[in-house]
């Protein structure tokens, strides 16, 4: 049952935006591997996803500079998709695009993920689920390791060759399955997401790396200290602009308001949705899907 110091069971990952100096190039990655579809247009904006909704939003800021691989910021935001088929689908997607950087493979027990950078050097995992019933909780962290995944071997055991080259889309319940940021230290990022936010700790890697969720998933973020131990607020540059979560009416969107606002966060309220810095200048945006 939900209390006012956490966020209800309902709340997901909302669009992820990224800036960009090269609009076109990103927007032709993701389509192209990831397997999503322009949803919306705007000078200097695409909007991309499957099925009309929107999971990642691309901004174009020529202007501005690249991150530091030390700053605090994204460190990869995971497509979430609803078939082993579908993510072997586009880990093949993937191979077949020119110079792809890819960074390796992980079965984290509770998951299957294939990890890559995208042309800005974004992190990016693709990622599938193992059923609930097969997670193991203890003390209310959910185990979750790293053991290599053979790519071939997954995709010859996945792939659905009969329906691959039909459609070059990710399915339309694909979405934004969590985010992983990289922050300067652990004990403060667990002060907000935690008790300020409200998420659930799920797992914890010492003082290097913390996993937070709503409703008894396995992580709807995390955060690291892997390359950015230290790293102070983050300036506005390339790479991560915006993550959003959606909280299901208006009065969770209430309760997370309270919870902030007791904890000395600036919010910003205008009626439709909540806006707020981590204490990295990581832009976080809560809106709810009801009103």
């Amino acid at each position: 049952m939900m209390t006012i110091d956490l966020l209800p069971d309902a709340t997901a990952m909302g669009p992820v935006m990224l800036k960009t100096a090269k609009l076109a190039r990103l927007v032709h990655w993701y389509t192209a591997g990831v397997g999503l579809e322009p949803i919306a247009e705007r000078p200097g904006t695409v909007e991309l996803g499957v099925d009309g909704r929107t999971i990642l939003v691309l901004e174009e800021a020529p202007d501005l500079r690249g991150p530091n691989p030390a700053d605090a910021g994204l460190f990869h935001t995971a497509i979430l998709y609803p078939t082993h088929a579908a993510l072997a689908a586009a880990v093949v997607r993937m191979t077949q695009l020119p110079n792809i950087q890819f960074a390796g493979t992980g079965d984290h027990h509770v998951s299957e993920a294939f990890y890559f950078a995208d042309p800005d050097g974004n992190g990016v995992e693709l990622y599938v689920d193992r059923p609930r019933e097969q997670w193991e909780w203890s003390n209310g962290h959910v185990y979750m390791t790293t053991e290599f995944i053979d790519p071939n071997r997954f995709v010859n055991e996945h792939l659905d060759r009969g329906s691959f080259g039909q459609s070059s889309l990710a399915p339309s319940d694909a979405k934004v399955g969590h985010v992983h940021l990289q922050v300067g230290d652990v004990a403060t990022a667990r002060d907000f997401y935690v008790d300020a936010l409200g998420f659930a700790e799920t797992a914890a890697l010492g003082s290097t790396a913390l996993f937070v969720s709503a409703g008894g998933y396995h992580h709807h973020m995390a955060m690291n200290v892997w390359n950015s131990r230290g790293a102070g607020r983050r300036a506005d540059t390339l790479g991560l602009g915006r993550v959003e979560i959606t909280v299901p009416d208006a009065d969770a969107l209430g309760a997370a308001r309270q919870r902030l606002t007791a904890r000395g966060v600036a919010v910003a309220d205008d009626g439709r949705s909540l806006r707020f810095d981590d204490p990295w200048a990581n832009a976080i945006t809560l809106t709810p899907v009801t009103a």
